[in-house]
């Protein structure tokens, strides 16, 4: 049974984020006050959790951790009544979230997942230690300085990985292929986690960042870092892939719209019940740098990235290329409580220039439905660019130009689910790990040849996945380019894997296409802008 103390720590902190929750009104300005009803209210309900929570605790059948029952069941499920974005933090994710927010942390530098009981290296950081050391994406950590890593989690391994700058940490690793474990020595370092995960020229020209975060102080900066190291100012135009970027921190979405847009012109707004209107500007302005632009967007593009999608497109400043994004036009504000936990909860609503909301419909729909099956409003707001375009609110940024991902088919998705083949571009799923564990001689100039193909069929057949050859046939284009980039991931490292994953990305091609369009759109808005403010002022 778990100890009175414990219980009390946790009902005192429901109280916390409770009273934080009534009282929010006055912490932002005076509109809302808690009353002496809402007091009593407030007491009352403490009290019954109270009750509810001794019974359960002395009469349930199986041992009751306290601490998971308040912070995994009581306090979620109390945020999942207001909306789904407001989240409380346990103390084991709130360090993760002042980590990510520093934007760096000293360790080894790789990205491990659970396996069942075992913890794996997705891949190692380009340029990290453990990069350095060697250590391949699908390696298994099997110890960490003589402690045996088998049935531990993935914090723990991570926890056991980082420490002290310049101090040395043993890992021994499992590699298909080898007999031994492979034996390494790491000197743990700073470990930079910048968001802008990739960027290079992609045509003469034409450059391209792969923005993945705005979650870490340092996007905007990171940005202009990649854009200095592509001689930005000199581009004929410039790609920026917010594909999957799930947001962050509003300072830093509205810091990254800052270099594009004119000086003093609108970012974004924010307004809620108990918060007056507050307006974001561009304090520096692009400075005069008006390469056309193109941002990539889709499903996955949400909060922040909504908000630089937003207010490029309302100023007409570039096109939006891809899909439709998720449509999270909420704020959450920060509350740091007791016990090292925090509650992020939902303050206000934030709107475009053109003051559309992005914000997707939650209250008639599943939390599935919300997260995995969008809906889009039948008759979504209307608003206007700089230069008197349509553009819809209420259901996410509807882009420019739509272009649709390629859809997997089954035999695909199988490959993915099944794990032969890794569903995302930073990681090396069973074959090709597999496939190396042969110890072949890879070079840059590897291609999955028909000789690769065809150890590809045996691997299927030893591991008894039913196939036929028109699934091999038919998908061949597709096998070619997955193993190809797994490869390369594995072998040159994630940026030569993000390298050949872009050499068929439907919806690049059509943002390189777009370029010129970008261009003829901003200088037609700046034409129109130009002739409002010329044009004499109506007299009544």
């Amino acid at each position: 049974m778990a100890e009175p103390q414990s219980q009390s720590r946790g009902v005192a902190l429901l109280g916390i984020v409770l009273t934080a929750s009534a009282l929010l009104g006055g912490l932002y300005g005076p509109s809302v006050h808690a009353t002496a009803t809402d007091s009593n209210d407030l007491q009352g309900s403490l009290k019954s959790f109270s009750s509810v929570l001794a019974v359960v605790e002395r009469n349930y059948a199986d041992p009751v951790d306290v601490n998971q029952a308040i912070y995994v069941g009581a306090i979620p499920g109390m945020l999942h009544v207001l909306d789904p974005h407001s989240t409380f933090f346990d103390p084991t994710a709130f360090a993760k979230f002042r980590e990510d927010q520093q934007g760096k942390y000293f360790g080894v530098g790789m990205q491990i997942a659970q396996r069942g009981d075992q913890v794996i290296v997705i891949a190692p950081f380009v340029g990290s230690p453990a990069f350095k050391a060697g250590v391949r994406p699908a390696d298994v950590i099997l110890k960490v300085d003589d402690k045996p890593c088998n049935g531990l989690t993935t914090d723990d391994v991570a926890a056991m990985l980082k420490g002290a700058r310049g101090t040395p940490v043993r890992i021994s690793l499992g590699r298909v292929g080898w007999d031994k474990p492979i034996e390494i020595s790491v000197i743990r370092d700073e470990i930079a986690h910048p968001a802008v995960e990739y960027a290079t020229v992609v045509k003469p020209g034409i450059g391209y960042v792969r923005l993945t975060t705005f979650n870490n102080q340092t996007a905007d900066s990171d940005l202009a870092a990649a854009m200095n190291q592509l001689d930005y100012p000199k581009l004929d135009g410039l790609i920026i892939d917010l594909r999957d970027n799930g947001g962050g921190l509003l300072n830093q979405a509205v810091g990254m719209a800052d270099m594009f847009l004119d000086r003093n012109e609108i970012v974004v707004s924010q307004h809620g019940r108990s918060s007056p209107e507050h307006r974001f500007y561009a304090v520096h302005g692009n400075q005069g740098v008006t390469v056309p632009l193109v941002i990539l967007t889709n499903s996955g593009t949400a909060s922040a990235s909504e908000i630089v999608s937003g207010a490029i497109q309302d100023h007409d400043r570039g096109l939006i290329v891809g899909e439709t994004t998720f449509g999270k036009g909420l704020v959450q504000t920060p509350f740091p409580l007791a016990e090292d936990t925090m509650l992020l909860l939902t303050s206000a609503r934030y709107y475009t220039p053109s003051g559309r909301s992005i914000q997707r419909d939650y209250k008639n729909v599943s939390l599935f439905d919300y997260h995995y099956n969008p809906q889009r409003p039948h008759a979504p707001e209307v608003k206007l660019t700089d230069s008197g375009r349509q553009v819809y609110g209420e259901g996410g940024i509807t882009p420019d130009v739509v272009v649709a991902a390629p859809k997997l088919n089954d035999f695909e998705e199988f490959l993915e689910r099944r794990g032969v083949l890794y569903p995302f571009s930073n990681g090396v799923g069973d074959f090709v790990r597999a496939y190396l564990g042969t110890k072949p001689e890879i070079t840059r100039d590897f291609v999955a040849n028909d000789a690769v193909i065809e150890q590809f069929r045996k691997y299927l057949a030893d591991q008894h996945i039913k196939f036929i050859e028109q699934d091999i046939s038919q998908n061949l284009d597709w096998l070619k380019l997955k193993i190809k980039r797994e490869v390369f991931t594995s072998e040159f490292g994630l940026n030569d894997g993000f390298r050949v994953a872009l050499e068929h990305d439907p919806q690049l091609e059509k943002a390189e296409d777009e370029i010129p369009q970008a261009r003829a759109l901003y200088t037609n808005a700046r034409k129109i802008l130009a002739e409002r403010e010329s044009a004499p002022a109506s007299r009544p």
